[in-house]
């Protein structure tokens, strides 16, 4: 299926340009044009408008599939109120020279930037996030926090620092269109685009990534939600059950009993699991060598990491590598909870 998105529009008020790059989510794409759309719809005269272009070519396959008919004229593009990256998976590996240097020249003539999901990746190449702060899809966090050592990652919805702007991606570009719009044009109306999107509340930019965790479609018990925090922000140095009981004030048994009520394994399974999706994260996003992201993922040995690893994801760390993301024609996520919940007899849970 192809969408042609190359149609001509009257220049309104506020401009904004989007970039896409192969394999892009498209998802993300019309979300948050949409809500631009809808703002025209509740007003007397079209506020917004937009460009949708490409530095790779006129058709630009999405990462559902979908080929996208965009436009290439890039130089040609009147100024922008904002410049909005959009980038999935492959883009950690991305690397337009021509687009980056576009983007500082953009940035330079005072447009906003904004990295939207993996496309956080291109703007942190053009050097317009150093030492600020920035986001990405939460799945991807670590990754990015290894290549780029100097920008300061965030697990949350989107940032704004000045111009300057990042987005995790799916629906948070949503939240981010509806707090731009309430900037310009007050909350009542960004109140009343959320009403006709049926988008209810409008989060802010602090607020997580995740509710549910992967358990359920309930929001995650509080108590096991900060358990799994402190799992996720300590697993080159994880933690031991005690430490964490200690951290929450809470018995150890009551954290296990809760835990394994709530999640169904216990607090060291769920941090091996945890330490696995991050060596896998790793693998495929950094040039770290199997070693090096053993010792990051928390692994006192490698022996123990190549066994789990080959225990969970059916390969070795090395040809994980080497198959993605190229050699694969579509994404996966090996590693959810319930997969890794049927296979935890096979694998020592010791960190």
């Amino acid at each position: 299926m192809e969408i042609d998105m190359t149609p001509p529009m009257t220049r309104a008020a506020h401009h904004a340009i989007f970039v896409v790059v192969p394999r892009f989510n498209i998802t993300t794409l019309i979300t948050m044009i949409e809500t631009m759309r809808i703002a025209n719809y509740l007003s007397p005269e079209p506020l917004f408008s937009w460009d949708i272009v490409s530095f790779d070519g006129a058709e630009i396959v999405a990462s559902n599939g979908m080929t996208t008919r965009v436009s290439t004229q890039h130089d040609t593009l009147p100024t922008a109120d904002h410049i909005f990256v959009l980038g999935s998976w492959g883009t950690e590996h991305y690397d337009n020279r021509l687009l980056t240097a576009w983007l500082r020249k953009r940035a330079r003539a005072g447009s906003g930037i904004c990295g939207v999901e993996l496309g956080c990746y291109v703007v942190a190449r053009a050097g317009l996030l150093e030492r600020k702060p920035a986001t990405i899809h939460w799945s991807w966090l670590s990754g990015f926090r290894e290549s780029f050592g100097r920008v300061d990652v965030q697990e949350c919805l989107f940032t704004i620092d000045g111009k300057i702007m990042t987005c995790s991606g799916g629906l948070a570009g949503v939240d981010l269109m509806l707090r731009l719009i309430e900037g310009t044009h007050g909350s009542g109306f960004s109140g009343e685009i959320a009403d006709q999107m049926l988008h209810h509340p409008i989060r802010n930019a602090g607020a997580s990534q995740r509710s549910t965790m992967g358990r359920s479609t309930e929001t995650m018990l509080p108590l096991v939600r900060q358990a799994m925090t402190l799992i996720e922000e300590n697993i080159e140095e994880p933690l031991s059950v005690p430490e964490i009981a200690q951290t929450l004030d809470v018995s150890q048994r009551q954290l296990e009993r809760k835990f394994k009520k709530h999640v169904g394994c216990t607090v060291v399974q769920f941090g091996l699991l945890r330490r696995l999706q991050n060596a896998r994260l790793l693998l495929i996003s950094t040039d770290l060598s199997v070693r090096e992201i053993a010792t990051a993922s928390g692994f006192n040995t490698l022996s123990h990491f190549a066994y789990s690893f080959g225990k969970f994801f059916g390969r070795r760390p090395s040809e994980y590598r080497e198959a993605w993301p190229a050699n694969e024609t579509a994404p996966s996520w090996p590693g959810s909870l319930s997969d890794f919940l049927s296979t935890l007899k096979e694998i020592p849970g010791r960190p």
